[in-house]
């Protein structure tokens, strides 16, 4: 070991006394304080202009634009010339004839000059160390843990890049070979994730070779014992090569034996590399306060209930708009989608099953092959890909496997676990297109309890979940391609007819009744007066000056205040409303909390006032309210609201106020807490209005959505995955500190290098 320290130190000392040790470490200290002080700046700005900030030690650390991550990007540039002369200088000289005649060991040199390298890189974190320092002085609640995880993966990182550039060093006498062969291995193996992709077993070897985003998540704050043991595997391998090189000089060995020991080496390390890549064998430590690299606890106990086995077969359509989210080469790529929650469930088996159909979401088609068979479709599609056509299951192959006609033949898995229980994972069509963490979780939660069903009343002009017009609810209770349909979250909906003889199915959860136009027979009102004196939970949702409404919801104790609600704003009809999410409404459920903090509304249009008294035994919680700082009033009489103005006449009862909008209704039935959610806008949940003409104000109507089911529910669904909010929302620094700061880092603290490295190699060259 003493051998060993005395070799880095001879190292250190002859790489400081060139000038490329201290032009690194310059350069290096002006870029990452160039870009440290840029952060800085950016969220004072924000905190001065009145956006505020969240996470700030993120954003300014591991974003997608943070420190470490833009650090990351540079550091290869930096170790091919540091690394360059460990071994050539050597080789060059002849002083490795002095080496190998001295009582030192191949092993020891290397040892030492990796030592040295080591010792070095520790000075390169040790500037990144200065940012965390100051950040911990200015910015509020630190989040210290994950800043450490990413100078760790760094610091691994830089390891990794000495071990390679030193191996590299020790095949050549000449440095500037050394330097640009250690640049081309670097592209290689960060090249590597896209080799071989089309071969299942060559494409686990060459995706986990790949060093390209290897501190991705550790920058994040997320540690896995894979992404570790990559970098020790890869700097062993490395190392080892270097003294097998070395020896092999030493001993004049053959060609033969020197390449078989090169490739154990390697094939010893891709077998290790391979196992610990293995989700059983992986091990996660989340240094993030809040969790935000993990499942959240209720996605977690989910997951802890899937005992038995658990298969997820992706089933690719090469005519499907989507298909390329699956094919071969992308397959490592999409399993990065679910690894969280096979992080909690690890021997879950997935398997890619290819073929072709009729897509329902591909029009591209008819408009490019013309008169062409199904078959020619995919032929063709497979040689633009330069994909085999023999590995596509044809429509008759495909369909004794699986119908995928009710899923239109799309992109899509089908999560099956061992006693048969089997449920859909679909992408939407939206900008994310795959499932969060919320649709996820609520199909695995179908599996392991029983999740609600709906029941959507019809037969009186009610709203219809399987038409397509404007006003009906198929949008969001069915639609298999919208994220945020209840069918997405959770919940099994259907239509209700009552009938004649039909009674209300049993499993019912829930009975939406939307704006009725006909009175109830009486045979439907008997079952549903029923239903609700058992405790069933309702959602009831109006039009303003609906007699047939108004007489429904008298018996909850709501009524309607006459008239429509009217707000007048600039280039909007007068009785386009906004509504807010009241106080009260965050104890409902977690949206309403971040409707609140975003600043989100619900656009109504023609929408009514509610009241609520309290004799019918229910308690109210007002969950939607007009904006008390927009003018807002109930316009009792008839007007165009296009072409005329509408105005305040108290005479006719017109009053300005702030009108509640949405109630949520509870009483106790037995042991039971029944809940009743009555909305007085029929309208703003249908399938156009979810885009009301306000949503350049900050519209979110489909939020209202969710957070109604989730407390008629009791929280079953949609899943509750939100998290803790940041503490580290403030910045204690200002305009002008952030400027004085940005010189010291960018021109002080580098000067300071600069200058006393130039008088080092001055006094140096004089001696």
């Amino acid at each position: 070991m003493r051998r060993i320290f005395k070799i880095a130190k001879a190292e250190l000392f002859t790489l400081f006394y060139s000038p490329i040790a201290w032009m690194i470490l310059v350069v290096f200290t002006f870029q990452t304080g160039m870009a440290f002080a840029e952060h800085l700046q950016e969220a004072v700005r924000s905190k001065n202009i009145g956006f505020g900030n969240s996470f700030i030690t993120a954003g300014i650390f591991s974003g997608q634009l943070g420190l470490f991550t833009t650090v990351q990007g540079y550091l290869y540039l930096y170790m091919p010339l540091l690394t360059m002369g460990l071994m050539s200088r050597e080789l060059s000289s002849g002083s490795i004839k002095l080496l190998y005649s001295s009582p030192v060991t191949s092993a020891q040199i290397i040892y030492g000059k990796f030592t040295a390298m080591m010792l070095y890189s520790l000075m390169l974190i040790g500037v990144l160390l200065i940012y965390v320092v100051i950040g911990m002085c200015t910015v509020e609640n630190f989040e210290l843990a994950p800043v450490l995880s990413g100078l760790l993966s760094l610091y691994l990182l830089l390891c990794a890049y000495a071990a390679i550039g030193l191996f590299m060093s020790c095949l050549t006498s000449y440095q500037v070979v050394a330097a640009l062969g250690t640049l081309v291995l670097l592209a290689a193996l960060s090249y590597m994730k896209q080799v071989g992709q089309d071969i299942d077993f060559v494409r686990d070897i060459t995706y986990w070779l790949s060093i390209s985003g290897r501190c991705n998540e550790m920058i994040m704050g997320l540690i896995c014992s894979e992404d570790v043991l990559y970098f020790i595997i890869v700097i062993a391998m490395f190392l080892t090569l270097s003294i097998q090189k070395l020896q092999a000089n030493r001993t004049h060995a053959s060609f033969a034996t020197v390449w078989g020991k090169y490739a154990i080496v390697v094939v010893a390390a891709m077998a290790l590399g391979y196992a610990t890549s293995r989700p059983i064998l992986m091990a996660y430590c989340d240094t993030t306060e809040t969790k935000r690299n993990t499942l959240t606890p209720n996605s977690q106990a989910v997951m802890a209930k899937l005992d038995g086995d658990l298969t997820i077969t992706t089933y690719v359509n090469i005519l499907d708009r989507e298909y390329y989210n699956g094919i071969p080469s992308q397959v490592n790529e999409d399993k990065e989608r679910l690894k969280q929650y096979i992080r909690f469930k690890p021997e879950t088996k997935l398997k890619y099953v290819y073929y072709y159909d009729k897509p329902s979401n591909n029009p591209r088609l008819d408009f490019v092959y013309k008169n062409k068979t199904l078959a020619e479709m995919a032929a063709k599609e497979a040689e633009i890909r330069d994909l085999d056509i023999n590995m596509f299951l044809t429509p008759e192959q495909i369909k004794k496997q699986v119908n995928l006609t009710d899923e239109g033949n799309t992109f899509v898995r089908l999560v099956e676990r061992g006693n048969g229980q089997k449920a859909w994972l679909r992408i939407y069509e939206d900008m994310m297109k795959f499932p969060n963490e919320g649709e996820v979780t609520a199909m695995f939660k179908r599996m392991v309890m029983k999740l609600p069903k709906i029941g959507f009343l019809q037969g009186h002009g009610e709203r219809s979940i399987e038409g397509d017009r404007i006003k009906d609810y198929t949008l969001f209770s069915s639609v298999k391609t919208f994220r945020y349909a209840l069918t997405n979250q959770g919940c099994d909906v259907e239509s209700l007819d009552l009938t004649g003889d039909k009674e209300i199915p049993k499993g019912i959860d829930i009975i939406v009744i939307s704006d009725m136009k006909e009175a109830l027979d009486s045979a439907t009102k008997k079952k549903l007066d029923v239903y609700i004196a058992n405790g069933g939970n309702l959602a009831v949702t109006l039009k303003p000056g609906s007699p047939v409404m108004e007489a429904f919801i008298e018996q909850f104790g709501v009524k309607t205040i006459p008239g429509q609600l009217v707000q007048p704003k600039q280039d909007v009809a007068a009785n386009v409303v906004m509504s807010v999410a009241t106080p009260a409404a965050e104890k409902i459920a977690p949206i309403y909390k971040l409707m609140r903090e975003q600043r989100r509304y619900v656009g109504m249009v023609k929408g009514a006032g509610l009241l609520f008294s309290p004799e019918k035994g229910f308690k109210a919680v007002p969950v939607l309210q007009t904006v008390d700082t927009m003018k807002t009033w109930n316009e009792v009489k008839t007007i165009d609201f296009v072409n005329d103005s509408a105005w305040v006449d108290e005479a006719a009862g017109e009053k300005v106020d702030s009108f509640v909008t949405a109630y949520a209704l509870s009483r106790k039935v037995g042991n039971k807490e029944q809940r009743i959610m009555i909305l007085g806008d029929a309208d703003c949940i249908s399938n156009g209005g979810m885009n009301p003409p306000i949503r350049r104000y900050g519209a979110s109507n489909f939020s209202l959505i969710p957070g109604m089911f989730h407390w008629l529910s009791y929280g079953t669904v949609p899943v509750d995955v939100s998290r803790p909010p940041s503490t580290d929302n403030d910045i204690f620094l200002t305009k002008e500190g952030v400027k004085g700061l940005k010189y010291f880092l960018m021109w002080v603290i580098p000067g300071i290098l600069l200058i006393g490295s130039t008088i080092l190699l001055i006094r140096r060259k004089r001696k």
